[in-house]
């Protein structure tokens, strides 16, 4: 059994790399959430033994003090089998005073612990006596020993002070190492649009925890149908099941574009546009939620002057948010690698896959998406 997934340079690719362009506005230049300036991103993974298989990413709007300077932030919940710490504040004013940490399900109450204590250290914090820890989960109990409670305050800590600019690792990584979706090995994935001049000319990113399932669609194209794998599919063809379709996803969205707290809200709920092209069920077990969140300045919370994007020139950035987080979903995918464990009270082995690159690509040609290779 491996150490830990092998994440080199060239293992796996983007959707990009197959030829999808999902949507019809041009990515940033990293196609990450990291397009947007100011935006960092940290990541610790925990690979252990033959058991522990999870971690943590970290979401930071800007690297200054965020209570003292808060970003407007708003919350759309689709089916809400979750445990998102910290919403109710955010849905009520509208503001976020914390880094958005994503772990597992088990980790969200050690996650609160260290982003009080961290926020509770930063220089300007000293008579700060109330925080609102942001803090997003998914089960990735099919791979990780959940109930070992792997992670700890400090690899939350190091995940914050780690965050920074640049390319987002991807795939089997941070809080996405243990996660499966569409019945493969899941993970985190990103990726970022930029309107044109006349549209404001503003950059929106997305980054998704993918651990949900269905029937998966790439670009349009029924990869998971013809791949034998979806969910129900016992139900309208002779076969063993595809997989169930329960688990949950986290989407986080950021923005430059000066948005009040009411249109990051209605932003927000455009990711499940985005969910839904992916194939999505959207299931009775699943917990699927996004946040988004503007860094622009002037809509910095405090300032006396506070801008607001007019709702008539809205519907581009829905339309970006929307292509953007289905091409994160389908970089999760396409770049987790296999992740193998074994479950800690039953011994039997567990294997997750990553899904089959040279298959997708003989789906994607069969329907004229990219050249045959």
């Amino acid at each position: 059994m491996p150490a830990e997934p092998d994440i080199r340079a060239g293992a796996r690719c983007r959707a990009r790399d197959l030829g999808l362009r999902p949507g019809q506005f041009a990515p940033g230049s990293l196609n990450a959430i990291t397009d947007v300036a100011g935006v960092l991103v940290g990541q610790v993974t925990r690979i252990e033994g033959e058991a522990v298989r999870t971690g943590v990413t970290a979401i930071r709007p800007h690297a200054g003090n965020l209570f003292r300077d808060r970003v407007p932030a708003g919350l759309a919940v689709m089916n809400g089998f979750g445990k998102l710490a910290g919403a109710t504040q955010v849905q009520e004013l509208g503001e976020l005073e914390s880094p958005i940490v994503l772990a597992n399900t088990l980790a969200v109450g050690r996650a609160l612990e260290a982003v009080v204590d961290w926020t509770l250290t930063q220089p300007g914090n000293e008579d700060v006596r109330s925080v609102n820890a942001f803090v997003g989960e998914t089960n990735d109990g099919k791979l990780n020993d959940i109930r070992g409670r792997g992670i700890t305050g400090e690899d939350v800590l190091a995940a914050l002070e780690q965050a920074a600019s640049g390319t987002v690792a991807e795939g089997s990584v941070g809080a996405g190492t243990g996660t499966v979706a569409f019945g493969w090995k899941g993970g985190i994935g990103t990726a970022s649009r930029l309107l044109p001049p006349g549209l404001g000319g503003f950059t929106l990113g997305a980054l998704v925890q993918s651990n949900y399932g269905g029937a998966l669609l790439m670009d349009g194209v029924p990869v998971g149908r013809e791949l034998g794998r979806f969910y129900l599919r016992e139900h309208s063809e002779q076969g063993d099941s595809g997989g169930d379709a329960d688990g949950s996803v986290m989407v986080v969205l950021a923005t430059d574009a000066p948005l009040s707290d009411r249109n990051l809200s209605r932003l927000a709920l455009r990711a499940m546009a985005g969910l839904a092209r992916t194939g999505a069920a959207f299931s009775d077990g699943s917990g699927d939620y996004a946040i988004a969140f503007s860094t622009h300045p002037e809509v910095r919370r405090g300032r006396p002057s506070i801008a607001d994007w007019p709702n008539e020139r809205m519907s581009p950035l829905f339309v970006a948010a929307a292509e953007a987080v289905e091409e994160a979903v389908l970089n999760s995918l396409l770049m987790a690698v296999t992740v193998e464990s074994r479950d800690p009270v039953t011994r039997r082995r567990r294997r997750v896959e990553a899904i089959d690159l040279a298959a997708v690509r003989e789906v994607l040609a069969r329907h004229r998406r990219i050249a045959r290779v």
